[in-house]
């Protein structure tokens, strides 16, 4: 028997909370394309909407949102700039949130997750997939325009300096940056919030980026940290 749906909160721009009656709440945002799934999530009718359940194993923006993330800076006709988009997850639900009138620039090096992208894209027209490396900005100067948000969640060891390089470049000043860090992915010796602090450093005192929170992602993401910025330069 199917647990009845008795409410709908938006809690930040197309991001909403689904209540059930047995009292459990799931992340979600409205479908953009109805009928239509990206990854196997639940599709939820509410009050003649559809939305998408958003999982927070497979995406770390929403597990920083269920751990407490106090604002998200993506709303109704952002420009992104998403580094390591891989198969397009997140992306999917950031495409919600965006909608038709916002574009996400979609950077990711490998090419059989960025085929899995390109056939999301299909459908979801404000998504377009580059097959480029993030630590080489200026092979992708084509863009052409600068964004609203700098989202990235690279496993690379200078995860913060890719970040600052494509910020100079695309990030527009007063605009906003998240990044997932991923401590193992810069040193598996040393504990993560040492790297989380140095990380930190690196974005605030070279990159120009006031970092205005940070949130753990664990347990959905082990030894992860979403950093929230505001881009001074």
């Amino acid at each position: 028997m199917s647990i009845a749906v008795i409410n709908v909160e938006e809690i930040f721009s197309g991001i909403y909370f689904i209540e059930y009656e047995d009292g459990r709440k799931v992340l979600a945002t409205k479908n953009l394309t109805p009928g239509h799934t990206v990854y196997d999530e639940k599709l939820v009718k509410w009050k003649g909407e559809e939305y998408r359940v958003w999982n927070p194993y497979r995406s770390k923006l929403a597990a920083a949102i269920i751990n407490g993330l106090k604002e998200v800076p993506i709303t109704k006709g952002s420009k992104i700039l998403y580094l390591g988009i891989a198969s397009g997850t997140t992306a999917s639900h950031i495409s919600d949130i965006i909608g038709k009138s916002g574009i996400i620039y979609g950077i990711e090096f490998a090419p059989r997750p960025l085929r899995d992208l390109i056939k999301v894209s299909e459908i979801r027209k404000n998504i377009a997939p580059l097959l480029k490396d993030a630590r080489l900005p200026h092979e992708y100067s084509y863009i052409g325009e600068t964004v609203d948000v700098l989202y990235a969640d690279l496993a690379q060891p200078f995860q913060a300096e890719i970040f600052i390089r494509n910020a100079k470049m695309f990030l527009k000043p007063g605009g906003y940056g998240l990044i997932a860090i991923k401590a193992r992915s810069i040193d598996v010796t040393r504990p993560p919030e040492e790297i989380f602090e140095e990380q930190k450093n690196i974005l605030e005192n070279e990159g120009g980026f006031e970092v205005l929170e940070g949130v753990r992602l664990d347990p959905y993401a082990r030894d992860h940290i979403m950093f929230r910025m505001r881009y001074n330069i």
